[in-house]
């Protein structure tokens, strides 16, 4: 089969379709600069094809590289280094561990990498509210406005430090857990002060009233996480670390990951369009060379990476297995109840093979004039990759419902 196009006709049709696609977003709902889309547009234009996908490869590369920060923040002798360690899997005697004791030992912020995840650099906070460092000077001394996530660590019972540094994070739009550690403590001096009481009782109480301190400051409800460093397989320390790790391994997307929480549905959105970009793009990419047209089929072998694309879009927009049991549990409902609500997790399943063929060519129907120029006609954009824009959107629905069911129990 011979070529379609001529190399003008071709480089004037990517260009067009280029172009169109990305003037329908603002500047700040791009995940490219205008300065890195003019010259791709450049390279288009002069029909350097070659130099073209070089700068969309480049541009993917950053994007992909850019490190993640995360603030572990909170009072001091709350546990912060203690819990970095733990989460990295380090002993507290390896000479890479966050030091730790009964008196104030993190006198200045400092980094860790985790030795798991690549880009990931885990930044242990001095204690706020300690004479060294006063709530007035804390935030512009630690420079909070450079961390992507923060993972609030709080003790024995609810403080206004604890309020203050959630308020601030929030201002700055970006997202947070909230762990209360030393839950063992707890129990026991519950234990001694009571004699025979309910755990799973105790454990509800103190989880409804950060709940309730969180909505009484007309502060978002973060995650909540009641833990011990030192019994990292009881309380929910086991689901904290798989959400955490899950979260904090989808880095290439970080700045969609931990500065748009799915607390409203426009914010879903927002990163639902952020994602689509980064699709696009790769699809774009994959086409810019391309010169006859594809035609390919779902094969088995596709599978793996298809589910490796569907588990990622879970995991961001917080429908995945682990933070469904978390929200299970902090909803006391079934898991069951709430996967019966969503569709992500089943659109891989064998016995639903065809109907996701059938599921596919709709939606690329559909696509053909909301994605842009050629690549909606099929030519340079496989189907893999309409695949993983029904993916992202099937998932992006499914966070929304969620949304709804968990504001209808609130």
């Amino acid at each position: 089969m011979g070529q379609l196009f001529s190399g003008t006709a071709k480089s004037e049709a990517l260009y067009s379709s280029f172009s169109e696609y990305f003037k329908k977003f603002k500047a700040e709902n791009k995940i490219i600069s205008q300065e890195t889309i003019t010259l791709i547009e450049l390279y288009l234009i002069i029909e350097d094809l070659q130099q073209a996908n070089n700068e969309i490869t480049s541009a993917l590369r950053k994007l992909a590289n850019t490190p993640l920060n995360v603030a572990v923040i909170g009072e001091s002798g709350t546990g912060k280094s203690s819990f970095i360690n733990v989460f990295r899997g380090v002993g507290h005697e390896d000479e890479t561990a966050a030091p730790i004791g009964v008196v104030e030992t993190t006198m200045r912020r400092t980094p860790y990498r985790h030795p798991n995840i690549p880009n990931v650099v885990i930044w242990d906070l001095p204690g706020i509210g300690t004479t060294n460092f006063p709530p007035k000077d804390y935030l512009e001394k630690m420079k909070f406005c450079e961390y992507d996530f923060f993972i609030i660590i709080s003790a024995t019972r609810f403080r206004k430090n604890d309020i203050d540094l959630a308020k601030a994070v929030s201002m700055m739009k970006k997202d947070f857990y909230f762990v209360r550690t030393k839950m063992d403590i707890d129990l026991e001096n519950e234990r001694e002060c009571k004699g025979t009481f309910s755990r799973e009782t105790f454990l509800k109480h103190i989880r409804s009233h950060c709940v309730t301190m969180f909505k009484k400051n007309n502060l978002h409800v973060p995650p909540i996480f009641l833990i011990s460093n030192r019994n990292v397989s009881d309380y929910d320390f086991p689901i904290l670390k798989t959400m955490l790790q899950n979260k904090l391994s989808t880095h290439t997307y970080h700045n969609i990951m931990v500065s748009l929480p799915n607390i409203t549905e426009a914010a879903i959105e927002r990163k639902r369009t952020f994602i689509q970009q980064f699709i696009w793009l790769e699809a774009f990419k994959d086409g810019v060379l391309m010169t006859i047209p594809v035609v390919d089929t779902l094969k088995d072998s596709d599978v793996e990476k298809l589910k490796m694309s569907l588990n990622h879009y879970r995991v961001l927009f917080g429908v995945d297995d682990a933070t469904l049991q978390f929200m299970a549990k902090d909803s006391q409902v079934p898991v069951e109840q709430l996967r019966k609500i969503i569709k992500s997790p089943y659109l891989l399943e064998t016995k639903k093979r065809k109907a996701l063929e059938g599921m596919l060519l709709k939606y690329m129907e559909k696509s053909a004039s909301a994605n842009g120029g050629l690549l909606a006609t099929g030519l340079y954009f496989r189907k893999s990759f309409y695949l993983q824009l029904l993916f992202l959107d099937t998932v992006a629905e499914d966070a929304k419902v969620l949304l709804r069911e968990t504001h209808s129990r609130n």
